[in-house]
């Protein structure tokens, strides 16, 4: 290593160098001199060395004050914002040794130099060089100092980054984690700026920050410099890609793109150094994603480089140049929560009640608290905080650490995933619900409230402290069946949630969901945008579709990275997705549906499933569901996705949805593609050996299946005695088509509720030779076992009988 003993070039750092350097700078170090040559960018920069920063108090005397100053701190004769002040006070008021000084003067010349730059603006970062630092998080414990340009005002930054290794927050952290004050030291890190203020940048992560699933990248992006992002000052765009088929052919495998709010940006303050501004950003900005396509994906290859060449999950900071257009990492550091969590343990938490929902905002952590509300505006007034109490503020920085860890849960109005709130909620392991906006105008202070964020990614904030339940979960020695246990799912945001458990793919995904919840308009009222005749209707859809040159491809879009969301957790698994089963009363919900929906008296037997995709009231919706899975399959690279076919009443039904399916491109057979139907209906039974002849197999729906057979209404609670789909009537159908389908070689599975709620159903089931069970997640490894035990008796008594 090329050094002075005071500086050193980043690129002459290696990750071993943490105790000389710190980790950050150690991190840029490796990344320059390992990653580079595959493409991956890290500004050139210089920093100064833990012996500089021992020698800087040596020469100034400061070794023997600081220890007096924390000896009268540890023993009560000084509070803590007293002892942090004087010692950062008396290191700024210390002078450079002369030859340091030098030292750095030179550096940053060559750093012009090298970026043809008179003074050329950089980042000054603190860098902690204790020695276990990349196994802890310091996380916003040492200052940043942004758009420093100037000999004199680089000093002047490395100087306040000494200091700022006494401030309070580090100071307690230190304390907190039991390291010793005058073990740490520091290493400054000057840094080209990237011109991000006039482009973008973020954060990125190379496992998923809220579930641990270790399979994706998430990129969080903003208008302007970083700060914001870290800071959780704004929500931003989020995106997730699927690492596995990063690199294979041409899939583009973005599963997940949610629009942030970006209200304001940080740019570089006209006319002296050090300077940057908080400005709004213009309506274009807010409602356009930062990063194109190709720069999602280009970041996401570069984290699953990063974390390969490190051997574990990292967090990484990213910066897109304004000028010239290209992508920079600026900072990597391991990430330390979700790694060390046990994979086998996990605890689950279940709402009982319902009440009002005061806010919504993203989840971070997947648990439920309740409590009294605590809402604080200012860390003045921090004082004021109740052990217990759920903390409501607009933004926390680290000064709000030390009531943040006394907190039952946190809520901010602003911040995304990799925010303060969200960073440190994870590392004390309680929930937290940022970005809610308005949480400390509609939350009243010492209001009773629930917290939860057990329902994918949303988190909601409820009136009332409403009872849940939690269940512990141990993924240990569970057993393996002959028949394969698939999952129930519908929101693409909780199926992260489930992806430790031994499931075999998904049996039901529906559809429905996702168009009613991130999508929300009608198809129709894409295709026939023109023609509609609810205005206010018109106008919402002009709003959502507002930067799509073809309406409709807001429906592909959203629909085909929902169905990637709920596929990428269990591929290469199958994920077989219902195509849409809305009834006539629920499609006329959607915006601008009721211009295309009939009445109807009886929708639950009406224009529903089938007969609708080949109608030419609905035909060309369908298209657009087509174009969606085709999407998810060809471009995506879901190939693990597959079909079925909701209430099919006949065969010729059957062949004209085929026939539609293969016009919009999703051809039975080609490229692996399975078609499925859903076996609901006397006549899918009666009709089985036909069915068969056009379908690859059959999923029994045993609600409708036992509405129809019975002749029951499901939603009639004057007929719910009579509703049993353990009657003999149900069963014969459920052997009857098992037996048929067998005899042409298809496949049975079913995806009702009653294998859940009743286990001698689900044995029933065994017993009559169904290939495969569709539960709801919580029930998996409980039914696991159920199962297991039916096929060990049932294998007993064939051994007995032979």
């Amino acid at each position: 290593m090329k050094t002075d003993n005071d500086v050193i070039w980043l690129r002459d750092a290696r990750i071993k160098d943490v105790p000389l350097v710190g980790g950050k700078n150690a991190s840029l170090g490796e990344m320059i001199q390992n990653l580079s040559a595959g493409g991956i960018l890290v500004p050139e920069g210089f920093a100064t060395t833990a012996s500089a920063y021992r020698r800087f108090l040596e020469s100034n005397g400061l070794d023997r004050e600081i220890r007096l100053i924390l000896t009268n701190l540890a023993g009560g004769k000084i509070p803590l914002n007293e002892a942090g002040r004087e010692i950062r006070r008396k290191i700024q008021r210390g002078v450079f040794p002369e030859a340091m000084e030098q030292s750095i003067r030179k550096y940053y010349r060559d750093l012009c130099s090298l970026y043809n730059m008179r003074d050329v603006d950089t980042a000054v970062r603190s860098s902690a060089t204790a020695e276990d630092l990349p196994d802890a998080s310091f996380a916003g414990q040492q200052e940043t100092f942004l758009n420093v340009s100037g000999e004199e005002e680089v000093l002047d930054a490395c100087k306040k980054c000494f200091a700022s290794l006494y401030t309070d927050r580090a100071i307690s952290y230190r304390e907190t984690k039991g390291f010793d004050h005058m073990q740490a030291a520091l290493s400054v890190g000057v840094q080209k700026m990237i011109r991000s203020d006039r482009a973008g940048s973020g954060v990125m992560f190379s496992i998923d920050t809220e579930t641990g699933f270790p399979r994706v990248v998430v990129i969080n992006a903003a208008w302007g410099l970083g700060e914001n992002v870290v800071q959780g000052a704004v929500r931003p765009d989020e995106y997730r890609v699927f690492k596995p088929l990063i690199d294979i052919g041409t899939y583009r495998p973005i599963i997940q793109k949610d629009l942030g709010d970006k209200e304001i940006k940080m740019i570089y303050a006209a006319g002296r150094s050090a300077a940057v501004k908080n400005v709004e950003t213009s309506r274009k900005e807010r409602k356009m994603f930062v990063l194109s396509d190709d720069e999602i994906l280009k970041l996401a290859r570069w984290a699953a480089a990063i974390e390969k060449h490190y051997g574990r999950p990292m967090d990484m900071e990213w910066a897109k140049d304004g000028d010239s257009g290209l992508l920079y990492i600026v900072q990597a550091r391991p990430e330390t929560v979700q790694s060390r969590k046990d994979a086998a343990l996990f605890r689950t938490y279940t709402l009982k009640e319902k009440a009002n929902i005061i806010v919504e905002g993203l989840a971070i952590g997947e648990m439920i608290s309740t409590g009294r509300a605590k809402v604080i505006h200012d860390a003045k007034d921090i004082a004021l905080f109740e052990t217990g109490a759920i903390l409501v503020t607009r933004t926390t920085d680290p000064n709000w650490v030390p009531i943040m860890k006394r907190a039952a849960g946190i809520i901010t109005d602003t911040g995304g995933r990799t925010s303060h709130a969200a960073i440190i909620s994870r590392e004390l392991g309680i929930p937290a619900v940022v970005g809610t906006e308005h949480a400390t105008e509609l939350i009243k202070d010492n209001q009773d409230i629930t917290l939860s964020c057990a329902q994918g990614d949303r988190g909601v904030v409820y009136e009332g402290r409403l009872k849940f339940e939690t269940h512990d979960l141990n993924l240990d020695d569970i057993p393996k069946t002959r028949t394969r246990i698939n999952m129930n799912i519908a929101n693409p945001a909780a199926a992260f949630q489930w992806w430790r458990l031994p499931s075999d793919g998904i049996g039901l995904a529906r559809m429905e969901f996702i168009i009613s919840n991130y999508i929300k308009v009608h198809p129709m009222a894409l295709v026939k945008f023109d023609e509609l005749t609810d205005l206010e209707a018109k106008k919402t859809i002009g709003d959502l579709t507002e930067f799509y040159t073809d309406r409709t491809d807001y429906f592909v879009e959203r629909l085909a990275l929902g169905i990637a969301m709920l596929a990428a957790p269990q591929y290469p698994n199958p994920v077989i997705v219902r195509m849409s089963d809305f009834k006539t009363n629920e499609y006329a919900n959607l915006i601008g549906g009721k211009q295309f929906e009939p009445f109807e008296e009886n929708p639950m037997i009406g224009f529903r499933g089938a007969s609708r995709y080949y109608s030419d009231k609905y035909r060309e919706g369908f298209a657009l569901e087509c174009r969606a899975l085709k999407k998810v399959r060809e471009v995506i690279g879901m190939t693990n996705v597959l079909t079925m076919i909701p209430f099919c009443r006949t065969l010729e039904e059957a062949r004209n949805v085929l026939a539609e399916m293969a016009k919009n491109g999703l051809e039975r057979g080609k490229d692996g593609l399975k078609v499925y139907v859903m076996c609901e209906i006397p006549s899918n039974v009666i009709l089985a050996d036909g069915f068969s002849k056009l379908f690859d197999g059959f999923s029994i729906g045993s609600n409708d299946l036992t509405q129809l057979v019975l002749g029951v209404d499901r939603d009639s609670a004057e007929l719910a005695f009579l509703f049993n789909e353990r009657n003999d009537a149900v069963t014969r159908m459920i052997s009857s088509v098992i037996k048929t389908a067998h005899q042409e070689g298809r496949e049975v599975g079913i995806c009702g509720q009653a294998p859940s709620d009743y286990p001698e159903f689900a044995e029933f089931l065994v017993r009559a030779g169904i290939d495969s069970i569709s539960l709801n997640p919580d029930k998996i490894i409980e039914m696991k076992k159920v199962i297991a035990k039916a096929e060990k008796d049932i294998g007993s008594e064939k051994a007995a009988a032979s």
